[in-house]
């Protein structure tokens, strides 16, 4: 890419060299404006700009992507939103920390804590006893205003999907970095070299663990593609169908236009994790260059044939 710049840049790039539309790309691509004729478009961040506003709010705050998914009867695992003590008297009625203490009582398996808005995996934590709970809050209201904290479960494959107008244009699995046993090394020593400074998203109990001869065991507890996860592309199936499925559910449950979702299966079901409103395909694109572009071109082809008001 060019002075390594974003492939989300590079793919409006080459968009605009292709349709003779003008493009200025500012603050090191995090704005970028383009013009043709009278029509003018922004992007920021990895927003193309094709969501309304409120579908984008909503994308972005996992604790209500969930309320009006389970609203709508859309299978999702449930996040609860927790307000910083900063925002004074914004905050809701005392006593949130007795219940982000009682989700932990009531899920022995753990929950996770993360920033209600966060995004690429910062700052998510997995939970399993107070103390951890403290520091996992007081680290996220350091920097946020708001917290989720969902159940942990454990989560068999996670997949997402990219879709455009309910059309699925990207359907693909995150495979989690991962070791197998010789029945005499702990999961440290194998996973030495391997994906340096990640061990910290492991359960604290199996670093030292002997991995069973033959065993497979992933490195992270997280499919974030931030946290050492890789993306391959689903054939069409079972799988990808179910998929597909319950993401355009829940796009239209949000009212949402372009938006990455998250789905994962646990217990042999499939759920929304979360949606994604800024369509981010950094990973992706290092593997799929050509169908990362072509997506985003018919994002970009969403705004730049309509006709102008």
């Amino acid at each position: 890419m060019p002075g390594g710049e974003r492939i989300f840049v590079t793919a409006i790039r080459q968009y605009c060299a292709r349709h003779d539309i003008e493009v200025d790309v500012r603050e090191d691509g995090w704005l970028i404006a383009m013009r043709r004729g009278a029509r003018r478009h922004f992007t920021l961040g990895y927003d193309i700009g094709v969501n309304s506003s409120i579908a984008h709010r909503l994308a972005n705050d996992k604790s209500a992507t969930a309320d009006i998914l389970a609203l709508s009867g859309v299978p999702c695992i449930f996040h609860h939103i927790f307000l910083n003590p900063k925002m004074g008297e914004h905050i809701a009625a005392s006593g949130s920390w007795d219940a982000m203490q009682s989700l932990l009582e009531q899920n022995p398996q753990g929950v996770v804590v993360k920033p209600n808005e966060g995004t690429a995996g910062r700052s998510v934590f997995k939970v399993t006893k107070r103390r951890e709970l403290e520091l996992a809050v007081g680290e996220i209201f350091s920097s946020y205003l708001t917290l989720a904290i969902a159940p942990f479960v454990d989560i068999e494959e996670e997949v997402r999907v990219i879709l455009l107008d309910q059309t699925p244009m990207v359907v693909y699995r995150k495979e989690r970095p991962s070791v197998v046993g010789d029945g005499r090394h702990t999961l440290r020593e194998l996973s030495l070299g391997f994906v340096p400074g990640r061990l910290n998203n492991l359960d604290r109990s199996e670093p030292e663990a002997i991995v069973p001869e033959g065993e497979r065991r992933a490195l992270n507890w997280r499919h974030n593609l931030d946290t050492g996860a890789q993306p391959f592309l689903m054939e069409q199936g079972e799988g990808s169908t179910a998929c597909v499925k319950i993401a355009a559910a829940a796009v239209r449950a949000i009212g949402i236009d372009f938006a990455a979702v998250d789905v994962v299966r646990s217990d042999g079901a499939w759920k929304v994790l979360e949606i994604n409103s800024g369509v981010r395909m950094e990973a992706l694109g290092a593997r799929y260059l050509d169908l990362v572009c072509a997506t985003y071109a018919a994002a970009l082809d969403r705004i730049f044939n309509q006709p102008s008001h």
